[in-house]
């Protein structure tokens, strides 16, 4: 079995009301990088991102940020 981090952005974004691109303004991140971290299509992180993001929105437990999925190689 495989893991996978996932950056839950989507709920993040959702939970406060804000849109993506708000989002980006407040971490001073481009929209196309928090898209693609969104989405999954970003095989690497940006911990400097992570922190912005935490920052922007008043997060200070990580986890609410950033999971661990478990993929099924089968």
């Amino acid at each position: 079995m495989s893991k996978k981090i996932v950056i839950k952005i989507p709920e993040l974004i959702k939970k406060r009301g804000i849109s993506l691109r708000e989002l980006s303004r407040l971490s001073d991140i481009r929209h196309a990088a928090l898209s693609e971290l969104s989405n999954g299509k970003r095989t690497n992180i940006n911990f400097s991102h992570i922190e912005r993001i935490a920052d922007a929105l008043g997060i200070s437990d990580i986890r609410e940020i950033i999971d661990l999925d478990y993929i099924d190689d089968k």
